[in-house]
């Protein structure tokens, strides 16, 4: 089954990472009624993963999907990471991976294991989190981070020989529906699609195709995986919240040039009467491979926001402007293009 079929039509879906207190505390009230208001606008696919807040994105979504018919809505999480009962200590978790992005999450420690059985492991905590007895798609999480650094080789290759085959099983035994990776590099989509050997069934990519960089993805993931009939979920269409109105990129503060374009696209932007969440959504879906995009929220009216920024109607003259002033790459697909 393809993921196209496995979202069932749900292009925009909504990913939990800020439930996981990210970047800020987040009171338990707001999360629910963002959950809340997702559903209220029709969003049935939520992805989540064990390392957003340690686990609390799962538990909050859980706790919010709890009442709701299972064959209602889709459902993804991760894995390659396990959340431990041990707690860390604050200065542990000041140089981890959790510092900054995740600080405010649980504090329980976190071990990175690509294995067969960690992975196995890694879903079992999963669904009880989650409340649920079922997952629809996993995806292999951040397997080429920056903090890795060479060292995500061997990472890649724990998982190619574990969670790859795990998955794999448990795809061709019927208990999930699909499998890839969750990564915001594309080089890892690459060594996959290029080792030929494994079947991934889709990629989640976050941050590599949006309006403020696409331009890799387009040359080297998006044909590729085209030819294997593998289809894409955008996660961070909004760039870590540059393209809606945040001051994050790469979840950073954004640099001097990155403001920069941004601020020319909301000069186009402008120009067109148009808003720039509605840019950014309308042009990760205008690529053919793009299956599903999946923003954050934090708040229940962004659920609001992002589903009339997906209603609204661009003008063709503004995907005209944005290619003449070069802030999309001549030969990204764009809306007007499927006219």
């Amino acid at each position: 089954m393809s993921i196209r079929d496995t979202l069932a039509g749900h292009v925009l879906g909504f990913g939990t990472a800020p439930l996981g207190n990210m970047f800020r505390a987040i009171p338990e009230a707001e999360a629910q009624a963002t959950v809340e208001a997702a559903w209220t606008q029709g969003v049935r696919y939520f992805d989540t993963a064990p390392f957003y807040g340690a686990g609390l994105a799962e538990i909050r979504l859980g706790e919010a999907l709890a009442q709701r018919p299972r064959d209602a809505y889709v459902l993804s999480t991760k894995v390659g990471r396990i959340i431990l009962d041990e707690v860390e200590d604050a200065s542990a978790r000041s140089l981890g991976e959790k510092s900054g992005v995740f600080a405010a999450g649980r504090p329980n420690k976190i071990v990175n294991d690509y294995s067969a059985d960690a992975t196995l492991r890694s879903i079992e905590d999963s669904l009880k989190r989650l409340k649920t007895d079922r997952l629809d798609l996993v995806w292999i999480h951040d397997i080429a981070q920056d903090f890795y650094g060479d060292e995500w080789l061997s990472y890649f290759e724990t998982a190619r020989k574990g969670a790859f085959r795990a998955l794999t099983r448990l795809r061709d035994e019927g208990v999930i529906k699909g499998w890839g990776l969750g990564v915001n590099k594309v080089e890892p989509i690459e060594l996959t699609l290029d080792l030929g050997e494994a079947q991934p069934d889709g990629f989640l990519l976050a941050g590599r195709y949006s309006l403020l960089d696409h331009e890799r993805a387009l040359q080297r993931v998006m044909p590729k995986a085209a030819e294997r009939n593998t289809e894409i979920v955008v996660g961070g269409p909004y760039s870590s919240g540059i393209l809606a109105g945040g001051a994050h990129f790469e979840y950073q503060k954004a640099p001097a040039e990155i403001i920069a374009k941004v601020e020319r696209i909301k000069s186009v932007a402008h120009r067109h009467g148009v808003s720039i969440k509605a840019a950014a959504l309308q042009f990760v879906l205008a690529n053919p491979a793009v299956a599903s995009v999946i923003p954050g929220a934090s708040k229940p009216e962004r659920i609001a926001e992002d589903v009339a920024a997906l209603a609204e109607v661009i003008p063709a003259d503004f995907w005209r402007d944005l290619r003449a002033e070069r802030l999309v790459a001549e030969n990204a697909p764009l809306p007007i293009d499927r006219a």
